[in-house]
């Protein structure tokens, strides 16, 4: 088994991406309110911050045409997609309003929400702060929904499922 070894600033940028995509996440979808309607988009940058008070957060990138209403956004949901459900993630990877056929309401607040999902956090922008070529959003929980299931998970560039040991 051989190790690569390098400095992610001298070398190219598709081995550092590569490096990262050695470290197997879930996927979510993220959903705002827009003045043209509802947006959506798919990312595996989700993470837990705080248990007490209820925090996670997300990272959009700087370089996509979505990222300006996630950052304007005060109310935004995050939803943790069903290995069954890949393909609203795929949908909402490609386009911003891939909304129809999908069982989805708006919250009380304005956010659509994306029901069935395995788990749904609907957000209230907290924090957000500078992360290179993206932001880092944090968020406190507002409300939360969930059920069992099956994750769909991401690793190396590609759609895949969890078999649990």
């Amino acid at each position: 088994m051989q190790t690569t070894r390098f400095d992610p600033a001298q070398s190219d940028p598709r081995a550092f991406r590569d490096a990262l995509g050695r470290f197997g996440t879930g996927v979510t979808v993220i959903t705002c309110a827009t003045p043209t309607g509802p947006l959506g988009i798919t990312a595996n940058s989700f993470a837990s911050v705080s248990l007490d008070p209820a925090l996670v957060l997300w990272s959009p990138a700087k370089g996509s045409s979505r990222y300006p209403f996630f950052m304007s956004a005060e109310h935004f949901a995050i939803h943790v997609i069903a290995e069954e459900q890949k393909d609203i993630c795929q949908g909402f990877a490609r386009s911003g309003d891939a909304f129809d056929g999908l069982d989805w309401e708006n919250s009380p607040r304005g956010v659509p929400l994306i029901n069935n999902c395995l788990s749904r956090f609907e957000c209230q922008t907290h924090a957000t702060h500078d992360g290179g070529d993206h932001s880092i959003i944090v968020a406190k929980v507002i409300e939360v929904a969930t059920r069992t299931g099956d994750p769909l998970m991401f690793f190396g560039g590609q759609y895949g499922s969890f078999a649990p040991q």
